[in-house]
């Protein structure tokens, strides 16, 4: 049966109406309730609650099948596989969440705010995982389920959905599990939430995320903690070399110093979608360096078209209670964020060799793992048809953000199982995402609500065939 396109505004107002209702943050307060948190192994129980009891059963009475699926790294949460096929020639949606959250921190959030339960104060819903990522994959259940009803419950498409568990801890056996389940998640386009917009006030589209490496290094001397007057000047000072180490790697103003650690140029395509970019200048933003990191870039360009290498610790003694003794032992962590093009797998080995030329060859290295950068084309059709449709919904610009800053692990979606893949973001910068207070904006929630609903909506009108077709032809 075919539906007028007059009825998609009915489809984005039944998505709004769990505003007015309640039921939206009802269903929401329940979810963060649930303390998912991935990294507490006395939460194992609860993560797989959160599958059983909450997603399977919503999924179920929106047509899904669903199955729970062990996950193929032992040990790990397990992950959800649901499917709602109406004619298997027809397009197939993939969509994507994570019920997984970080430690609740409840000692440090603002007074009368509980990580475990719904707040509001003026605009702001807070809540672990709110941000990230219960209420934004509650938002896009909420918009299909009602676009469901206004379809009265065919929607002239497929949909599939793939929840994990482990995404805060690194996504432990997501990549095998696509692999494993490559049939079952077979799809033609991906669309999923997680990150945050540009800004508060800008709607956003990104179509990937840089890749992330993260590697430790550390001197162990053998020769214990020993007194600075006795033995300082003739012993090792294992803080002193690896201080030294690091000054070869990043500069004092943040710029990388090795060609291999480098982003490759910045296309003029890909510039002109990021270098005027606003980053930062919010009330609770931190300060911008504006001679911090690569030279000659915008802001924009700086934070998502080339690479940055972070130190995220470093130490050796105590600091807190200094002791007049050379100390053991030093080491510092350090996470390389990479662009797509970057030749991240041979990193180790250029390490290694990099510290032996520099007179380091003592320092230890160990990598702690990483993800790939991924990024779709801007030009792709799916992309074109998804900023359309947003852009109709809310009357305003949707903005395409060539790749997130962060990373996620878009690459089991775009390098394993192949599809085009767009994100629509319904949280932003300062949304203290892993930290206290964490919160969503209830005005990105309406938007959010109304821009899925309306894709949604799109997928079942006849282009999207015809885009489906256009995107099997560009792989």
């Amino acid at each position: 049966m075919t539906i007028p396109q007059a009825h998609r505004q009915h489809a984005i107002e039944r998505a709004l109406r769990g505003l007015t209702d309640g039921s939206f943050y009802k269903a929401l307060a329940r979810r963060v309730a649930m303390r998912t948190v991935s990294q507490d192994p006395a939460c194992f129980a609860t993560l797989e609650r959160y599958l059983t009891d909450e997603m399977a059963p919503l999924l179920v009475s929106l047509g899904f099948e669903c199955r729970i699926v062990d996950n193929p790294q032992p040990g790990m949460p397990p992950l959800l596989i649901g499917e709602r096929i109406e004619d298997p020639t027809l397009a197939t949606l993939l969509l994507y969440g994570h019920g997984d959250v970080t430690d609740g921190q409840e000692s440090k959030w603002a007074e009368d705010i509980a990580p475990w339960a719904l707040t509001f104060v003026e605009g702001r819903v807070f809540g672990r995982g709110t941000a990230d990522n219960k209420g934004q994959h509650s938002v896009n259940l909420a918009a299909l389920e009602a676009v469901i009803e206004a379809r009265e419950g065919r929607l002239g498409y497929n949909v599939k959905i793939l929840f994990e568990m482990g995404e805060e801890i690194g996504s432990p056996g997501l990549e095998a599990a696509c692999r494993q389940y490559a049939k079952a998640l077979r799809a033609d386009l991906f669309l999923a939430s997680d990150g945050p917009r540009i800004r508060a006030d800008m709607p956003t589209l990104f179509l990937g995320s840089r890749g992330v490496v993260q590697f430790r290094l550390s001197l162990a001397t053998g020769n214990g903690g020993r007194h600075s007057g006795n033995w300082g000047g003739v012993i090792t000072n294992p803080a002193a070399v690896l201080s030294n180490a690091l000054a070869t790697l990043v500069s004092q103003s943040g710029e990388i110093l090795v060609d291999f650690l480098k982003a490759p140029p910045i296309s003029e395509e890909i510039s002109r979608l990021i270098r005027d970019l606003p980053v930062g200048g919010g009330n609770t933003d931190p300060t911008i360096n504006p001679y911090w990191g690569e030279a000659g870039l915008t802001d924009g360009e700086r934070l998502y078209g080339v690479n940055t290498l972070e130190i995220l610790a470093l130490g050796a003694g105590d600091t807190v209670k200094p002791v007049g003794a050379v100390p053991e032992r030093a080491e510092a962590v350090l996470q390389l964020r990479f662009v797509k093009g970057t030749e991240w797998q041979a990193i180790e080995t250029r390490l290694r060799a990099h510290l032996g030329a520099q007179g380091f060859g003592e320092v230890a290295l160990e990598m702690l793992g990483g993800y790939a950068a991924t990024r779709l084309d801007p030009g792709h059709p799916w992309v074109s048809f998804v900023q359309h449709s947003t852009e109709q919904s809310l009357g305003s610009p949707a903005h395409i953000l060539p790749n997130l800053g962060g990373t996620i692990p878009n690459h089991c979606f775009s390098d394993v199982l192949r599809l085009p893949t767009v994100w629509l973001p319904h949280s932003y910068p300062a949304c203290d995402q892993h930290a206290p207070n964490e919160h969503l904006l209830e005005s990105i929630v309406e938007e959010g609500l109304r821009l899925t609903a309306g894709v949604l909506w799109d997928l079942g009108e006849p282009q999207a065939q015809s885009l489906v077709q256009q995107g099997a032809q560009q792989q």
